[in-house]
C-alpha cells in the first residue's frame, strides 16, 4: 500500500504563487531590438523575452510539485509480518585460552576438548534465543567483541563455531571480559542486560580485576551467570602406571560464585557435556525467551523517485531557453 509519511508538506504547493504576488513586479523593459553578428539579422526584444515560454513555466511548476512529493516521503507498506518481541540483551563471553584445549570431556563416547564441547552446545543455545539480541565476546590474554548484539542468531552461532583456541591469547583475562560486556550493555534497557561468562581457569591476565568488573556490573544492573567448565578427575597413564589428576585445579570457583551472586545471577559447574547442556537449559528457564510476537509492516522508502523526477525537470527547464534560442536563430538565419 502506498502512503505519504508527511502529507502535510503538500500544503506548501502554492508558495511560489504567493511569493510572486507579494514581491514587487519587475519593471517592464523598453521595447528594443537585439542585433546579431549576421548581416541583416535582428531579433526584437519581445522575441527574446518569449524564451521564458509557457513550457518553461510548466516544467518549473512540475518540478516544484514532485519536489514536494519527495519531501512528503512516499512509502510502500508491505504485508504485515509477525516478529518476536524483543527479549533479553544477552552477551556470551567465552574463554579461548590455551587450557580450553584440555581433552577431559566426552562426546559420543570419544574424548573431546573443552572448547569443542562449548562450541557445540553454546551454538545450539544461541539459536534457541529467538527474540533476544545476542552478542559474542572471546577472551584469553585480551577480550574482544567478536559479534555485537544482534537478532541475527545464525551469524553469532557461526562466529562461535569458526573461533579457535588461542585466538585472543593463551592466558585468561576474566575481568576484562566482564568489563567489556558491561560496557557494551550500557545503552540497553535495564532489566534485560545479561552476561553468560564461561571459563576453565583463574584470572591471570588483563588490566581490570574481576572484583572491579563485578562492581561495574552491579552498578549498571547487569546480571551475570558464570560457568566453570572442566572435569574434576581424569585418569592418565604415566611411567608408574595409571593415576588420577584434577585438570580443573586452577578453576577459581569461589571467585566465579561471588561474581554471579553479587549481580543476581548464578554460578554453574560443568564437569561433563551433559552438565553443560543442562546448564544452558536452566539459564533458558531463568532468562526465558520472548514468547509473544508483535506485528510489523516492512517499509520501502520511495522518495528517491520523485526526487529524481524533480532533478530531470529542473535540468529540462534550464535547457529550454537555450534550445528555443537555437531554434529561433536557425529559423532567422535561413
Amino acid at each position: 500500500m502506498l502512503e505519504l509519511a508527511w502529507p502535510w508538506l503538500l500544503l506548501a504547493l502554492p508558495l511560489p504563487w504567493i511569493a510572486a504576488w507579494l514581491l514587487p513586479r519587475a519593471r517592464t523593459l523598453t521595447r528594443g531590438v537585439l542585433h546579431l553578428p549576421h548581416v541583416g539579422v535582428a531579433l526584437e526584444e519581445s522575441a527574446v523575452r518569449g524564451l521564458a515560454s509557457r513550457w518553461s513555466r510548466v516544467l518549473a511548476i512540475l518540478a516544484w510539485a514532485v519536489l514536494l512529493l519527495a519531501a512528503a516521503r512516499p512509502q510502500w507498506l508491505g504485508e504485515a509480518e509477525d516478529v518476536p518481541r524483543s527479549g533479553r540483551d544477552l552477551l556470551l563471553a567465552v574463554d579461548t585460552s590455551g587450557s580450553m584445549s584440555t581433552a577431559d570431556m566426552q562426546v559420543g563416547g570419544s574424548a573431546a576438548d573443552r572448547f569443542s564441547v562449548v562450541q557445540m552446545i553454546a551454538s545450539d543455545f544461541i539459536q534457541r534465543r529467538q527474540g533476544d539480541r545476542v552478542g559474542l565476546i572471546l577472551f584469553g590474554s585480551n577480550a574482544y567483541m567478536l559479534t555485537p548484539l544482534t537478532f541475527d542468531l545464525k551469524t553469532v552461532s557461526s562466529q562461535l563455531r569458526d573461533a579457535v583456541i588461542g585466538l585472543a591469547g593463551r592466558e585468561t583475562a576474566i575481568g576484562d571480559a566482564l568489563g567489556l560486556a558491561v560496557k557494551r550493555l550500557l545503552d540497553r534497557p535495564e532489566g534485560q542486560r545479561v552476561v553468560i561468562l564461561l571459563t576453565d581457569g583463574v584470572n591471570n591476565a588483563g588490566e581490570l580485576p574481576p572484583e572491579k568488573a563485578t562492581e561495574l556490573a552491579v552498578a549498571n544492573k547487569v546480571r551475570v551467570y558464570t560457568i566453570g567448565i572442566g572435569a574434576d578427575a581424569v585418569t592418565i597413564d604415566s611411567f608408574f602406571g595409571q593415576r588420577t589428576v584434577n585438570p580443573s585445579a586452577n578453576l577459581n570457583a569461589p571467585m566465579l560464585t561471588r561474581m554471579a551472586e553479587s549481580t543476581g545471577g548464578k554460578f554453574f559447574r560443568a564437569r561433563d557435556t551433559a552438565e553443560l547442556a543442562g546448564i544452558y537449559q536452566e539459564i533458558s528457564q531463568l532468562e526465558p525467551v520472548a514468547d509473544k510476537t508483535e506485528t510489523l509492516r516492512p517499509v520501502d522508502e520511495l522518495f528517491w523517485l520523485p526526487l529524481l523526477a524533480a532533478m530531470l525537470l529542473s535540468i529540462a527547464g534550464l535547457l529550454q531557453p537555450s534550445l528555443r534560442m537555437h531554434r529561433r536563430l536557425t529559423q532567422v538565419s535561413t
